[in-house]
């Protein structure tokens, strides 16, 4: 082993693979509801389409995020929000079954636990840049 060698730890394997799983199952999910398959269950939402594309552009936002090292937490912070908002939405408006959302949930908020030192980092880089 040469001195620039570093040991990866188990760990940070096992996380970069559960923000892999996150990333492409959001990314295949946010396409999907560029399509006609939801258009249905979000005119029963009520909120219009356009909360379909919101929300399709927030997964694959977040998905991409999801592999950029220094956005994962943040990424996995949002898409724990909308994941919330899709729990919310499935319990409160309509009478459907949360459990998905829930999970995929508890898998984000998670992984942005795990990363919580990258928000520091990024939001400490940007107060600076801002001036606090």
């Amino acid at each position: 082993m040469s001195d620039r060698t570093v040991p990866v730890r188990a760990g940070t394997v096992v996380l970069w693979g559960v923000q892999v799983a996150l990333a492409a199952y959001f990314a295949y999910s946010g396409l999907l509801l560029f399509g006609d398959g939801f258009v249905r269950k979000f005119d029963e939402i009520g909120f219009g389409q356009w909360l379909r594309y919101l929300t399709g552009t927030l997964e694959v936002a977040g998905a991409l995020g999801l592999l950029v090292p220094r956005l994962c937490g943040l990424a996995a912070l949002g898409l724990a929000g909308v994941m919330a908002g899709a729990v919310g939405t499935e319990l409160l408006l309509l009478d459907g079954d949360a459990t998905l959302p829930a999970l995929l949930l508890v898998v984000a908020a998670v992984v942005a636990w795990f990363r919580r030192f990258t928000i520091r980092a990024l939001t400490a880089q940007v107060a600076a840049r801002f001036g606090k």
